[in-house]
C-alpha cells in the first residue's frame, strides 16, 4: 500500500511537472507567436511601407511620389533662391507659392542633385534633362501607395528565415529600416521568414509592444486609417471611378479569391452600372455609393449566378490614389479575419 501511494504521488509529481511546461509551453507561445510570412503577403507589403523612403513630403518640388531629393539643395521659387536643409525647409515653398496669385509658381531645382527613390537606391541626376526623363518614367508608372506614417519599428529585431529548397532555417539581425526594406525586397519564393516577437513599435509620441502578426498588422491598419499624413482627403472617388477601367488585384474573403477575377476589365459608369468584361464574357451588374459619417461606402452587385456576387459585400474605402482603390469589408473571427478588396487602374 505504501509503495502504491509512493507511485501514486510520482505520477501526481510528474503530471505537474507536465502541466507546469505545457503551461510555459502555451505562455512562450502567446509572447513570441512566429508565422511565417511570405513576399507576395499582403502584411509583407505593408512592412515594406512602413519602412520605405518618405517620398511624398516634397512633391511640391520633385512631383513624384517615388523619389525625394536629398539634402542640401537649393530651388528658385518666383525668382527666390531657397535653401533646402532638411524636410522643415519645404513649409518656406509653400508659403512663397502662396504668397501671391500673380506669379507662376515654378519650383526650379538646382542640379545636379541626387535623388533618393522609395526603395533607398539613389541616383546622380545632372540636368533639367535628365530630370524631365526620369520624370516621364514614373508618370508612365501606377501612383504609388507611398511610405504608411506614425508608425515606426524601434530596432534591432530578429527575423527567422525558412529555405523550402533545402529545408534549412536561419535568423538574421535587422538594425533598421533601409535592412528591413532590402530584406524582403531581395526575398525569394522559396524562402518564407517569421518576426521573433515581442517587438516594440513608435506610434506617433508612445511605444507599443507587439506580440504577434495580427496585433502587427492591426497597428499598420490603424496608422494608415487614422493617421493625418496617411490620407487624401482631396481624393475624387466618383470621377476617378467612373473615367478609368479597373482590375480587381487582391480579392480577400477567408482565403485569397483573386483569381476568380483574373484578367477581368471592370467598367463603373455614371448611372451606376457596371460591366466586367473578359474576351467575349460580359458581365452586367450595379454600383451604388455613399458617405457616411466621412467614411466612403461602396457596394458592387452581380447576379447570383455569376462567381462576382462574393463582391456583393458592404465595402468601406480604406486606401486610394488615382491608381489604386482599397476596400476593406467584415470583420469577423475576434478582429483576425478581414475581407479586403482591390482595383488597380488598366
Amino acid at each position: 500500500m505504501l509503495i502504491l501511494n509512493k507511485n501514486i504521488v510520482k505520477l501526481l509529481v510528474f503530471s505537474l511537472l507536465i502541466l507546469v511546461s505545457c503551461q510555459q509551453e502555451i505562455e512562450e507561445q502567446k509572447t513570441n507567436t512566429e508565422v511565417s510570412i511570405a513576399k507576395d503577403s499582403q502584411f509583407s507589403s505593408y512592412l515594406q511601407r512602413v519602412v520605405m523612403v518618405k517620398t511624398a513630403e516634397d512633391d511640391v518640388i520633385d512631383k513624384s511620389s517615388y523619389c525625394t531629393v536629398k539634402f542640401p539643395y537649393t530651388v528658385t521659387v518666383n525668382n527666390e533662391i531657397i535653401a533646402i536643409n532638411s524636410a522643415d525647409d519645404y513649409a518656406k515653398v509653400v508659403t512663397n507659392i502662396n504668397a501671391n496669385t500673380n506669379d507662376d509658381d515654378i519650383v526650379k531645382i538646382s542640379f545636379p542633385v541626387t535623388m533618393i527613390y522609395y526603395d533607398y537606391e539613389e541616383e546622380l541626376i545632372e540636368n533639367q534633362q535628365q530630370y524631365n526623363s526620369l520624370l516621364a518614367f514614373w508618370n508612365s508608372l501606377p501612383e504609388l501607395l507611398t511610405k504608411i506614417n506614425c508608425l515606426k519599428v524601434s530596432y534591432p529585431i530578429v527575423l527567422n528565415v525558412y529555405n523550402s529548397s533545402n529545408q534549412s532555417a536561419s535568423s538574421v539581425v535587422i538594425s533598421n529600416d533601409e535592412a528591413f526594406y532590402n530584406f524582403i525586397n531581395n526575398l525569394t519564393s522559396n524562402k518564407l521568414f517569421a518576426i521573433n516577437y515581442p517587438i516594440s513599435v513608435k506610434v506617433d509620441d508612445h511605444t507599443e509592444s507587439i506580440y504577434n502578426n495580427e496585433q502587427f498588422d492591426d497597428a499598420i491598419e490603424d496608422a494608415i486609417e487614422y493617421c493625418s499624413s496617411n490620407n487624401n482627403n482631396t481624393f475624387d472617388f466618383m470621377g476617378t471611378i467612373t473615367s478609368n477601367s479597373w482590375k480587381v488585384s487582391y480579392f480577400y474573403d477567408e482565403s485569397d479569391k483573386t483569381s476568380l477575377y483574373k484578367d477581368y476589365q471592370f467598367v463603373f459608369k455614371n448611372d451606376f452600372t457596371v460591366k466586367a468584361v473578359k474576351s467575349s464574357i460580359v458581365l452586367n451588374g450595379t454600383w451604388e455609393t455613399k458617405l457616411d459619417n466621412g467614411v466612403r461606402e461602396f457596394k458592387i452587385h452581380f447576379d447570383s449566378s455569376t462567381p462576382f456576387h462574393e463582391l456583393d459585400e458592404g465595402w468601406k474605402l480604406f486606401e486610394f490614389n488615382n491608381s489604386q482603390i482599397r476596400f476593406r469589408g467584415n470583420t469577423s473571427d475576434g478582429g483576425l479575419k478581414t475581407e479586403y478588396l482591390y482595383l488597380t487602374k488598366i
